[in-house]
């Protein structure tokens, strides 16, 4: 399968979650609540490790690699989506993600400065009409 076969299969499941998300969270503590999330995941996916025996490539991961992944799942898994969990406890789903979804502004402005990504006429073009349908969600 192309990128875009996963790509669309992804943003379709970040569209779903934030469904169960609210119907779950409903007189849970967020905390609590990405506690069990992490759980399950972790637990599923050492499962599908164990599985497809593919346990062993991990200890061939750089010192580096660990570092960073660690680092994108502080940010991500944890941070953001406590964070994510607390707008959503609050607010309405139709709102809160659509906000969230402003995420590609911050990644375009942060790997261009930290990364050396280049900016050009389609990249700034596709953030503008990423925050434009953001604020057209949320009217």
């Amino acid at each position: 399968m192309n990128f875009y076969v996963f790509a669309l299969l992804a943003a379709f499941f970040f569209g779903l979650a934030p469904i169960f998300g609210k119907l779950g969270i409903e007189g849970v503590n967020p905390v609590i609540a990405l506690c069990i999330r992490s759980f399950v995941i972790s637990g599923i996916m050492l499962i599908w490790l164990i599985l497809n025996n593919d346990i062993n490539p991990v200890m061939d991961i750089t010192t580096s690699g660990w570092i960073f992944i660690a680092l994108e799942g502080i940010c991500a898994a944890l941070i953001g989506q406590l964070c994510y969990y607390y707008a959503l406890k609050s607010g309405d789903a139709s709102v809160v993600v659509p906000l969230i979804a402003s995420f590609p502004l911050f990644t375009f402005i942060i790997a261009t400065i930290f990364l050396g990504d280049k900016i050009s006429i389609t990249k700034v073009s596709g953030i503008l009409f990423t925050l434009v349908g953001i604020i057209l969600l949320r009217i």
